[in-house]
């Protein structure tokens, strides 16, 4: 005798059937698959692309803007996509989504305030990667611009100078609206710089003069007129005084020595290895020439000794017995 078939056993397989049914004729969640899909599709293609097009015969400069402006052409092309599949439904949600979004807004206002800091760096010139900058104390390389972060290759630090020191540094891009932001290589890629000169009285100054601008024009001249061309494009693009790039050498006399302050332009980059040059240069100058010119150190000069008296008062009369 065949026992009665327990329908309790199909129940749950029935209710799964029939929900799965629910929901695959539901348009939102067909339209949910869609956007998937042609997400999937949109990211397959735009990998392919980067592949083609970042080449490598290509610069590296060249090759990651063209890997950046890739990356947001699929996201920009995902976000129209799924608004053009969702565009019949959009009416129905507005008063939802501006609940949510005030929400949201809320508790992501600084990721938000971030892209917002993107926004204004892409387009308002604070920076751009290549640039050395400094912000908040930090500076370094920009290695990599993002939505939400600037990714630095620091300098610095315990490392003298502008030499990397192997940290890399991501700041918030919202960093930008609070605190300045220094621009090494912005519209005028160079720096002012200066040397200081200590030389010994009785030295020949006007040589020492012409020896320290015959040795900042060899070393530093190459610069000259690049940044002068920089520094004319500078003064039609803003409100700012003329300034001499030729190099130039002044001279103040101080308590113990002529100093000489030696000012020239120099590539952002290249600030400490031509400064060592320049003192290199100086002090084989110095060591050929030394009846000419010698440096000066901190040193001690009696002028006059100030007279000293001297009394001896005589021994008591039992010294002599004293152990």
């Amino acid at each position: 005798m065949d026992e009665p078939f327990d329908e309790t056993i199909t129940e749950p397989i029935t209710d799964t059937v029939s929900r799965l049914q629910q929901w695959l004729s539901d348009p939102n969640f067909i339209k949910l698959l869609v956007v998937i899909i042609g997400a999937v599709i949109i990211a397959v293609f735009f990998q392919i692309l980067r592949r083609f097009a970042t080449h490598k015969s290509l610069d590296s400069d060249t090759r990651y803007r063209i890997r950046k402006s890739l990356n947001l052409m699929s996201y920009l092309a995902t976000g129209l996509f799924a608004l053009l599949v969702f565009s019949d439904s959009l009416v129905r949600f507005t008063v939802f989504f501006g609940v949510i979004g005030a929400g949201v807004a809320f508790a992501l206002q600084e990721v938000i305030t971030s892209f917002a800091g993107w926004v204004a760096i892409s387009f308002g010139q604070f920076y751009k990667p290549g640039d050395r900058v400094q912000l908040g104390g930090i500076m370094g390389d920009v290695i990599d611009i993002s939505i939400l972060r600037t990714t630095l290759m620091e300098c610095g630090d315990w490392v003298k100078s502008d030499l990397y020191n192997g940290r890399i540094v991501r700041i918030a891009n919202s960093f930008v609206f609070k605190e300045p932001v220094f621009n090494y290589s912005g519209d005028f890629p160079f720096l002012w710089d200066e040397i200081v000169i200590p030389v010994k009285y009785g030295s020949d100054h006007h040589w020492v003069r012409q020896m320290l601008m015959q040795a900042t024009q060899d070393i530093c001249g190459e610069f000259i007129p690049t940044a002068q061309a920089h520094w004319n494009s500078m003064l039609r693009k803003y409100l700012i005084e003329d300034s001499r790039v030729e190099p130039m050498v002044t001279l103040v006399t101080t308590d113990n020595w002529l100093e000489f302050t030696v000012r020239y332009v120099v590539n952002y980059k290249q600030r400490r290895g031509k400064k060592d040059e320049l003192f290199t240069r100086v002090l084989d100058e110095f060591l050929q020439h030394p009846e000419r010119a010698t440096f000066a150190s901190t040193t001690v000069h009696l002028v006059e000794l100030p007279s000293i008296n001297v009394r001896l008062d005589s021994l008591p009369s039992n010294a002599n017995n004293l152990p």
